[in-house]
């Protein structure tokens, strides 16, 4: 999954807010990679989109006053979608 947090807020610098989520999905112990646009993320469907109800709380704990959240899920019947798979041809 690739999950894009746009938090908004008056008060806090956007970056911030991000920094955060990132946090969040920094210690939920799944595999991620952060990139310039999105953060992407390994993991069942139960376990990620439970980490974005996480991410979308820490932003507004931090101070966001409303977001944008987008998603993008890959999947495949036959198991499970890598980041490495995905990225292999360009590193």
């Amino acid at each position: 999954m690739a999950v894009q947090v746009l938090p908004m807020s008056d008060n806090h610098d956007m970056y911030d807010l991000v920094d955060a989520a990132i946090k969040v999905i920094e210690n939920s112990g799944l595999k991620y990679k952060v990139t310039p646009f999105e953060t992407v993320i390994e993991g069942s469907y139960g376990d990620v989109m439970a980490l974005v109800e996480k991410v979308q709380e820490a932003c507004f704990i931090s101070g966001a006053q409303k977001l944008l959240c987008n998603l993008k899920i890959q999947s495949d019947h036959t198991g499970h979608v890598t980041i490495a798979d995905k990225m292999a041809k360009y590193e």
